[in-house]
């Protein structure tokens, strides 16, 4: 009989919400992991090598400042940024290199926090990590990242400004319907006390 009771006791245990969220944190993947996922390092690498060429092009091809077409509601436009994406903190190149290295290091970090990560936090990770290298390495080569996607009245932007928008605005989306998520089934999981009672209640058919 004691036997069974602590076997029952042990079971309990290990289905408590602590001991599950113990059980999760051991089957997390780990940031190194992240190098061997090829969805991350695919979208990384092709982020990357996009960003790069289309501006190795931009500057082959047009001056500084120089526009194509010349007028028009969307044009490509060779410009310089010392800022942040679409001109934000300008001559800030030292602050934005140290910054940028937070956040790759962020990103690492949030992906290898992760339970497996489902797809669309893999793809937003992979296009955050390509845009921010990709910036990184225009501020460290040139001292300012070139941009030249111009968009009527919206500020000069890169192919790498618009990979980090993209994965941030994932992330945000993923994470807000998976709290919704929790919460929704939080409330609807019965009280384990409500239930105790209900097993305990006598079964008035045996009185």
């Amino acid at each position: 009989m004691e036997d069974t009771n602590r076997d029952a006791g042990d079971e309990a245990t290990s289905n408590s919400p602590g001991a599950i969220t113990k059980i999760r944190n051991y089957r997390r993947w780990g940031s190194l992991h992240l190098i061997k996922d090829r969805i991350v390092v695919g979208l990384f690498v092709t982020v990357l090598a996009m960003d790069q060429i289309s501006k190795l092009v931009v500057k082959s091809n047009l001056a500084l400042y120089e526009s194509w077409p010349e007028q028009g509601f969307f044009r490509i436009t060779h410009g310089t940024n010392t800022g942040t994406a679409f001109g934000l903190l300008p001559n800030q190149t030292t602050f934005l290199i140290f910054a940028s290295i937070v956040a790759i290091g962020f990103i690492i970090y949030l992906y290898g926090s992760q339970d497996k990560p489902h797809f669309p936090i893999r793809v937003a990770i992979g296009l955050q990590l390509g845009g921010a290298f990709g910036n990184l390495i225009d501020r460290l080569w040139a001292g300012a990242v070139v941009d030249f996607i111009d968009v009527g009245p919206w500020p000069i932007f890169n192919l790498a400004d618009s990979s980090i928008v993209v994965g941030i605005t994932i992330l945000i989306v993923v994470f807000t319907f998976s709290r919704d998520g929790e919460k929704q089934a939080h409330i609807e999981e019965p009280s384990p006390d409500i239930v105790g009672l209900q097993d305990t209640r006598p079964n008035s058919k045996h009185e």
